[in-house]
């Protein structure tokens, strides 16, 4: 699994050149046509893989209930995220796949239960959810470039 998460890291390396060289007001800004952010679409590809991986196995998330509210699909940024904030996702990046990694070596994903994403792809094992996070962390790396190119 080890090439999965190479993958995985890539992608996310891109992710905090960009929030490293942005301003926290750059990262806060919702452009014309959005309903989103930068930083929450950083914040949202970490959520979203700890909502694949450990929500749907029934398990806690490695980085707490408020900060997987925050960030969750179908949430939208509330309010100003400061550079705590921001530094915490840079770190987040690495840790939550280094945790998810480590975990994955345990049989704490057992009961991992069939499911269906919202773009058409089933899901029955939580191999098969580290598969699918690099598509749904493209779409949001995509959408930071893009918002990149509109804050700057």
């Amino acid at each position: 699994m080890t090439k999965a998460f190479e993958i995985i890291a890539a992608p996310r390396t891109k992710a905090i050149e960009i929030l490293k060289e942005l301003s926290i007001d750059q990262l806060n800004t919702i452009p014309a046509g959005f309903n989103n952010n930068i930083i929450w679409n950083a914040g949202h590809m970490i959520a979203a893989q700890q909502g694949i991986c450990y929500k749907r196995a029934g398990l806690d998330t490695i980085v707490g209930e408020e900060f997987f509210n925050t960030f969750k699909p179908g949430t939208k940024p509330e309010r100003i995220f400061d550079t705590t904030e921001v530094e915490n996702i840079i770190s987040l990046f690495s840790t939550t796949l280094t945790q998810l990694e480590a975990d994955l070596q345990t049989d704490m994903f057992s009961n991992y239960p069939a499911w269906v994403t919202r773009y058409g792809a089933e899901l029955t094992s939580v191999a098969e959810a580290v598969a699918f996070l690099p598509f749904h962390e493209g779409l949001h790396i995509g959408t930071i470039v893009a918002m990149r190119k509109l804050v700057g």
